[in-house]
């Protein structure tokens, strides 16, 4: 008996079902994946917690490891999206003091300082970004080898290439957020980078909870190597502590380069230095002195005399220049048999403009009084302060491992001079400071910073702030440092073992992917 045809009218009833159901589906489709996209924004926005001034290091591993719990299913393009929202969301956070320096204090007008953060950010954003990205396209979604190959080593490699990609920008990187927990102990041995990938492994052990047979032993492994490793002492006291007085003049932005204020400038170095001529080692701030060396020269040698009648050492913040007519943002001894220091990473659009050419038209709407300085030899003679070689660095040099590396072993100790008036009350001077905390972590050293308006600190070879005077305020800032001998792991290795793993491991996974994926087509 022939079976009954279906009516017209049931037919079309079904096709309307369905396209209902796929309808529903791909609305529900839509509204996770936003979710998903205003979770990312949210979990970044969360990251700048963990740093300094608030210290909740916690939150670093916690909002890693809700994006890789995001990014445990996406596909590349999906991965793509929730990273730059991620990393829009830490970077327009972390870094908003781009607009408070470029509107504040370089004095563009407030949609060119917005546009030059916006701009900032959108490109420190592609970062993790493309660290999701890659991680998709070399393995499976849901699988182990994501969350604990791909996700990790991606991520260490995008921060790795951040540190050095036009000029490098190693700020908010997950590392310096553990100076307070027990993975600080992975910073002398793999430094700042190491521990990076310690925060990332344990973000992807949280975001695998669901198999804790796989994730609780990778926690277990990586916080008790941090816990083990951070009592040791990797170096070792070179002499007795040497007194030093850090000065903070507070001399402010507005003033520091204008003409009718420089003789108030001097008058507070001396008289603030001359109140404290028991200490062995004075430092002043950098560019303490607003001026070329050969312009200030009456003020220095005075200086200079008064140190050399009183035993004592002072490294001066000037602007130095060479034969050849160029000029440097410098640190000199006074007596000069110490020896100078000229910055070797300037700052862009502070110190140079960089595609000069193209920028020139829009230089009437900044202020940039120091744009043509030049850099410093890479190879420079250590200063010799309180009879030690010491590693000096100005300003953002101590975010730079690699740079400050170039000192050691043979250092005794470090000192920073900076001036972070440029930043304003923002979240910079704080996370500033905690970057060069990581610098003395790594290379097991004290760490001396005088900064023109705060925060001057002192650091010891732990990386911790022994002493710090308050921001906006005239101060001196007493204490000892100790000069030390040897050398950590990380000073003997860098970052290199780093690389290689993340290189590597990353081109072993996209071997992997390549070669199931052939087999899948035979």
């Amino acid at each position: 008996m022939p079976h009954p045809r279906r009516s017209e009218p049931a037919n079309a009833k079904l096709t309307h079902v369905r396209d209902m159901h796929a309808s529903s589906r791909a609305s529900a489709l839509l509204q996770s994946r936003c979710l998903s996209r205003l979770l990312a924004l949210a979990l970044g926005a969360l990251l700048p917690l963990a740093f300094a001034p608030f210290g909740l290091w916690p939150l670093a591993i916690l909002s890693v490891a809700g994006l890789f719990r995001l990014w445990r299913d996406a596909d590349p393009r999906e991965a793509f999206a929730l990273g730059y929202l991620f990393g829009l969301g830490q970077f327009g956070v972390g870094v908003s003091w781009i607009y408070v320096s470029m509107h504040l204090f370089g004095e563009a007008i407030a949609p060119v300082a917005g546009l030059i953060t916006l701009a900032f950010v959108a490109l420190a954003a592609a970062f993790p970004a493309v660290a999701g990205w890659l991680a998709a396209r070399l393995s499976a979604p849901n699988t182990r080898t994501r969350l604990f190959l791909a996700l990790p080593l991606a991520w260490l490699l995008l921060e790795l290439v951040r540190g050095i990609f036009l000029g490098g920008f190693p700020w908010l990187n997950l590392g310096a957020s553990q100076l307070g927990s027990p993975l600080a102990g992975y910073g002398p041995v793999l430094g700042e980078y190491g521990m990076t990938l310690a925060v990332v492994l344990s973000a992807a052990a949280l975001a695998a909870l669901t198999r804790p047979w796989l994730a609780l032993p990778i926690l277990a492994l990586v916080w008790a190597g941090g816990w083990l490793l951070k009592p040791i002492a990797w170096t070792e006291p070179a002499g007795p502590p040497i007194g030093v007085a850090i000065v903070q003049g507070n001399v402010q932005q507005a003033r520091k380069f204008d003409p009718e204020q420089y003789e108030a400038t001097l008058r507070t170095y001396r008289e603030l230095t001359e109140r404290h001529r028991d200490a062995r080692l004075i430092l002043w701030p950098e560019t303490a002195v607003p001026d070329l060396v050969s312009q200030a020269a009456p003020f220095l040698i005075e200086m200079q005399d008064k140190a050399r009648d009183h035993g004592i050492q002072i490294v001066a913040g000037v602007f130095d220049e060479d034969r050849f007519g160029h000029y440097y943002n410098a640190l000199m001894t006074l007596p000069v048999e110490g020896g100078r220091y000229h910055k070797r990473h300037l700052v862009a659009f502070g110190e140079y403009l960089p595609l000069r050419v193209l920028i020139e038209p829009f230089k009437a709407f900044i202020q940039v009084p120091m744009s043509d300085l030049s850099s410093g030899a890479d190879e420079q003679a250590p200063m010799r302060l309180a009879g030690y070689p010491a590693g000096a660095s100005i300003c953002y040099e101590a975010a730079l491992s690699r740079k400050i590396r170039t000192a050691l072993p043979e250092a005794a100790f470090l000192i920073n001079a900076s001036n972070d008036a440029w930043f304003g009350d923002s979240l910079a001077p704080h996370q500033h400071l905690q970057i060069a905390a990581m610098r003395a972590l790594e290379t097991g050293r004290w760490m001396a910073r005088a900064t023109n308006t705060g925060i001057s600190a002192l650091i010891d070879p732990q990386g911790r702030v022994t002493a710090r005077t308050p921001q906006f305020e005239q101060a001196v800032l007493r204490g000892a440092i100790t000069p030390m001998q040897g050398g950590t792991p990380f000073v003997r290795w860098g970052e290199g073992p780093l690389w290689l793993l993340a290189l590597l491991g990353l081109a072993a996974l996209g071997f992997r992917r390549y070669m199931t994926a052939e087999r899948m087509d035979r």
